[in-house]
């Protein structure tokens, strides 16, 4: 089992673009049964998934000490994959967390579905706050999608610095340069500079689609380089994974 939370300080960064890229590939690629979580209030991971929006705010009951998620599960139009929709009552989230006092209910709650779901996928709110130490605290992997701009340092260091001050022990963070135009200059230098190394996903129209076509792009345009680089980006994570759970507890 592993929870993957997908997290970013600044939104417009392809956020839930990935998570639900992600998603897509653990369930239909990789065939495990797959939860993707949306805790962001825009609900963008239904849409993209070409799903409607459910009736009734009733995202933030789950964390309620009599919370019952799998009540609030369905499935999506692909095989393998459900979806935990979000809605506007997760915009008072972060405060219910901080009435609640229990910082690890994610983790617990994640921990309770893992039996169904091996791979869980969280699409986080761009926060710093309960919300993000919840996160925190139950993720097993942090991918944190960056602009390719100077500024991804500090924002990447903002993220390590509350990670360092609210939990000792934390998940490992992945950085992914999003959104990279290599004709740009800048670009280019930060690929080829403090962010060397980081998986590259492009700037391209077949990711864009996917908002037009509610689809993951692999449901459309699996030839792409767009596509390939995803690809890449998903066994990268899932090797580690595979490793991670063959290390005996």
């Amino acid at each position: 089992m592993a929870v993957i939370g997908v997290y970013s300080v600044k939104g417009g960064v392809g956020k839930t673009t990935l998570a639900v890229d992600m998603a897509w590939r653990a369930a239909v690629l990789s065939r495990h049964s797959t939860l993707l979580w949306d805790l962001d209030p825009q609900g963008g991971a239904a849409f993209l998934l070409g799903m409607e929006e459910r009736p009734g705010k009733r995202a933030a009951s789950v964390f309620q000490r009599d919370g019952r998620p799998r009540d609030l599960i369905s499935p999506s139009p692909y095989p393998g994959l459900s979806l935990l929709q979000s809605d506007e009552s997760l915009r008072s989230l972060s405060v219910a967390l901080a009435r609640i006092g229990h910082r690890k209910r994610l983790a617990n709650l994640t921990a309770a579905l893992s039996a169904e779901y091996p791979r869980i996928i969280v699409d986080c709110p761009p926060v710093l706050n309960e919300i993000s130490d919840q996160i925190m605290a139950a993720a097993d992997v942090l991918i944190v999608p960056l602009p390719p701009s100077p500024l991804s340092v500090r924002a990447l260091d903002a993220i390590r610095q509350e990670m360092l001050r609210s939990h000792h022990r934390h998940p490992p963070i992945l950085p992914v340069l999003s959104m990279v135009d290599t004709r740009r200059k800048l670009h280019r230098e930060v690929v080829s500079g403090f962010a060397a190394g980081w998986p590259v996903i492009p700037m391209a129209s077949a990711i864009e689609q996917m908002a037009v076509r509610r689809k993951p792009i692999g449901a459309f345009a699996g030839w792409t380089e767009a596509d390939y680089r995803l690809g890449k980006l998903w066994d990268a994570i899932e090797a580690k994974l595979r490793m991670r759970e063959a290390i005996p507890a």
